[in-house]
């Protein structure tokens, strides 16, 4: 009965939260709808032009009488009265604390006992159903198919807008949107319909039609050429990579450098210093550990594993980090109380930017270290350096009007107040001040100055700032060295730079290929001018993958690899053999989105881009036959390519296993043996999975060699030894110092404070080791001369033995009766010759003995 009660009362919560949270989200919904509709119409899913092309709509049915624009007019403002679809409950993010946990759970148990139904609809294969249109929205697209009779622009592009994305609640329809948008196309060549129409025939998306690669480039050539700007990136990655067309470098170059002039023309746009890049490219599988999990996939193994330790947040989730950053700021720690000012400031996906609450943190940090008159209030380097960091964002924010009045004195003020600390930012912005005049007096030759101390401390805006005015004066290989310096940290202006003096050889070859790879890197930093990731991510993290797919696909086909990757991760379905991802609803609306062909197609084109991952995944699509024609070859050739980086165990231990099962490549145990170890060698991670196909490998090999089987065993490595020569040999003698002794004497282990019998042996210390190898050394010499002169001595005596023979023979007389040849006389005032040592019997023979006594 208890336990019956307990399952009611969890029952219970489980509804009570869910419709708790339901009704906030219908409240959130409501304050949300007036910003919705004033924006884009559907935060996911309008493209940029929507809200000028209302504004166009509007102004143009006032000012044109006409029926047609009357009746777009009179559809807009019924419009703008739906509601955008909202899916907050897919949101599933899990806060800390108790309450945030429970919630979340209580979450994930409501949706799964009670909104778990069947899905409906397949994105990718066929059109949905016909959906019965509320009244309003009826009304308003009859409006729009009036008025699409007459050849109303404007009606032509809703409709198909409408069909494609699914704006104001209406189905989505990819035929119709199709059809929508070709007779926009060809009534007047409008480069949004063609843009879109390319993008349609290369993806094939909804069956609206077949895919068509040449007719793809076609299109987004024709929208290029009327200044597209997603066109023409999408063309130039075409001509870069060769696809729908050969590869064209030049072509590439052409395309990406228009992007890259309208990316700098809005860098520089703004306040002073540009606008602000915040990247929205992730790869979505990164969040979970990698397309094979966390510790299997390179983004999170081998050396970008987190090695997490006692002090180490590597496993920390941010708003900890935050709290925590939080909690050492109120005991007084100015530097947690900057890092939470820069936080706020910069933004980041998790956390929007907070221009008041970093004004807040900044000046808490400056407040402990200067008054309100600008006196010091403590000499402490420290706290100086961290306060002139938070004065040049001060500085900055002023300068810029970021959360604050833009004031010119202000900004100057809080940058000198930073300069004594040599604070770099400080530097910086002062140099852009007095560059372009802006509350000082224009001087180039004092914003050098500032730029280049700046620019020494490693910061990339002044370096890249420093570059320009070098090359300004015609200086291209100092102007080189400081836009190669700032391209390490990815400083966009520094990419355009390099790209310009390699595409028009300034001071150098022209490199069409170096250009185009700088173009290319300076167009994809510009994404808010031309990407839909914002878009993309946000429909993803709302569990609307279809217009997370759509999104990620049209930045894919910009040549982005984050976008590619991320398309092929929603688009396989291969993640997990035991998966229980058919269970869950908010899952199951992935799994309707698979398509192993375009999911091989985006892994190639990530793998081309340097993904180890992808091109694994590519392996594994070849070996399974997954959206191809199996080809174990293939196969075994991405596992190559990947395992040559030395990042991927993955991939080195599936080398081993097509090795082992003889898969595409000649069947080899002992090879396969060197692949599983060398898969361990780069994870540690990879122990269990190792030493289990280690140990069925040793079996097979065991049983293949007792059988004496065709297949290659597993041998014992031979063990290599050096051959050392003498004076080798000596040296690592003499380096040596216990080559064979583990254990240090008991003399060593006395601590000498402690002593009894202080003295002792400690000159034993003193003496110098060059002494003992000058010993061994003349040791050494003098037993080699003792050798020379024991070999001179036999010789010697050898050669008296044949003479004394040779004179018998001759003489026929006893050896004593022969008398010895007589010698000729020596010349006069010198001695005769007595030999090199003396004969015996001669007067000199005992001195010689004797060591020479008397002389």
């Amino acid at each position: 009965m208890k336990e019956r009660l307990l399952r009611l009362i969890w029952v219970a919560l489980c509804i009570f939260f869910g419709i708790t949270y339901a009704l906030f989200d219908k409240v959130a919904a409501k304050k949300d709808l007036t910003q919705t509709l004033t924006t884009k119409g559907d935060p996911v899913s309008v493209v940029p032009e929507s809200t000028e092309s209302a504004t166009r709509w509007q102004q143009e049915g006032k000012d044109n009488g006409s029926q047609a624009s009357i009746a777009v007019q009179e559809a807009l403002s019924i419009l703008q009265t739906l509601q955008p679809p909202r899916n907050r409950l897919a949101r599933f993010e899990k806060t800390s604390g108790f309450i945030g946990t429970s919630i979340y759970y209580a979450k994930e148990a409501f949706f799964f006992l009670f909104m778990n139904g069947p899905r409906t609809d397949d994105y990718l294969e066929t059109n949905p159903g016909e959906r019965r249109l509320s009244k309003p929205l009826a009304k308003a697209v009859n409006l729009l198919e009036e008025a699409a009779k007459e050849q109303e622009p404007d009606a032509l592009f809703l409709l198909a807008e409408m069909n494609f994305y699914g704006n104001y609640t209406h189905p989505r329809n990819y035929k119709e949107a199709f059809r929508k948008y070709s007779d926009l196309a060809s009534l007047n060549g409008n480069s949004s319909a063609q843009h879109m129409i390319g993008f349609m025939y290369a993806t094939g998306i909804g069956g609206a039609v077949e895919r068509d690669q040449a007719k793809a480039l076609m299109y987004h050539t024709f929208s290029a050429l009327g200044g597209n700007t997603k066109s023409q990136m999408t063309a130039a990655f075409r001509h870069h990579s060769g696809i729908g067309t050969p590869r064209n470098c030049n072509e590439a170059a052409y395309w990406y450098k228009h992007v890259a002039d309208k990316a700098i023309a809005w860098s520089r746009s703004g306040s002073p210093g540009g606008q602000t890049f915040q990247k929205d490219s992730f790869r979505i599988a990164d969040e979970n550990g990698g397309v094979y999990g966390e510790g299997a996939s390179v983004v999170s193994s081998g050396l970008n594993a987190n090695k997490a330790g006692p002090n180490s947040d590597s496993h920390a989730a941010f708003d900890d980090v935050l709290e925590y950053l939080d909690l050492m700021s109120r005991k007084g720690d100015l530097k947690a109380t900057f890092s939470l000012g820069r936080l706020h400031y910069e933004g980041s996906r998790t956390m929007k930017r907070n221009l008041k609450r970093a004004r807040y943190y900044f000046r808490l940090v400056t407040m402990k270290y200067w008054a309100k008159d600008g006196s010091t209030l403590t000499e402490d380097d420290g706290t100086g350096r961290v306060a002139s960091k938070a004065a040049g964002y001060l500085g900055r924010m002023s300068l810029r009007g970021e959360g604050m009045e833009q004031s010119f004195e202000k900004a100057l003020v809080w940058f000198k107040r930073g300069l004594p600390n040599g604070d770099a930012l400080c530097q910086y912005e002062l140099g852009l001040m007095y560059l372009h005049g802006l509350g000082v007096r224009k001087d180039p030759v004092t914003a050098a100055d500032y730029f280049k101390a700046a620019a020494n401390q490693d910061f990339t805006s002044a370096q890249t700032y420093l570059g320009q005015l070098f090359l300004d004066q015609g200086d291209i290989s100092t102007a080189t060295r400081y836009f190669d310096l700032a391209a390490r940290h990815g400083h966009i202006e520094a990419f355009y730079h390099l790209a310009e003096i390699s595409n028009n050889g300034i001071g150098r070859e022209r490199s069409c290929g170096v250009a185009t790879a700088y173009y290319k890197l300076v167009a994809e930093k510009a994404e808010p001018i031309h990407s839909s990731f914002k878009e993309a991510n946000n429909a993803y993290d709302d569990g609307d993958m279809e217009t997370a797919l759509v999104n990620y696909m049209m930045a894919a086909e910009q040549g982005y690899e984050a976008a590619q990757a991320n398309v092929a991760y929603i688009l396989d379905g291969h993640h997990s053999v035991l998966s229980l991802d058919s269970l869950l609803s908010w899952k199951k609306h992935r799994n309707s989105l698979q398509n192993a062909v375009l999911a091989l197609i985006y892994w190639t084109r990530s793998a081309k881009q340097s993904n180890i991952d992808s091109i694994v995944k590519m392996g594994d699509y070849y070996l399974g036959g997954y959206g191809t024609e199996a080809d174990m070859e293939k196969a075994a050739t991405c596992y190559q390519t990947a395992a040559e980086t030395h990042q991927s165990a993955q991939a080195l231990w599936n080398l081993g296993w097509i090795h082992e099962n003889g898969i595409g490549v000649e069947q080899d145990f002992h090879l396969a043996k060197r692949f599983y170890d060398q898969a361990l060698e780069t994870n540690q991670e990879a122990y269990l999975p190792v030493k289990m196909a280690l140990i069925k490998l040793r079996m097979r090999s065991f049983w293949n060699t007792i059988t004496h089987g065709k297949v290659n065993s597993i041998q014992s490595e031979p063990e290599s030894r050096k051959e050392w020569s003498f004076s080798e040999w000596m040296s690592n003698f003499l380096e040596d110092h216990q080559p064979y002794y583990n254990t240090a004497d008991d003399d060593d282990l006395v601590d000498p404070s402690t002593d009894p019998m202080p003295g002792g042996d400690d000159y034993i210390d003193d003496i110098d080791e060059s002494i003992i190898e000058s010993l061994i050394i003349l040791g050494l010499a003098g037993a080699l001369a003792f050798l020379v002169y024991y070999r001179q001595q036999r010789q010697n005596s050898h050669r008296r033995e044949m003479e004394r023979q040779q004179q018998q023979q001759q003489g026929g007389l006893p050896a004593a009766q022969q008398q010895p040849p007589a010698q000729a006389p020596p010349p006069p005032g010198q001695q005769p010759d007595g030999g090199f040592f003396p004969p015996p019997g001669d007067p000199n023979y005992g001195q010689w003995i004797a060591g020479g006594v008397g002389h």
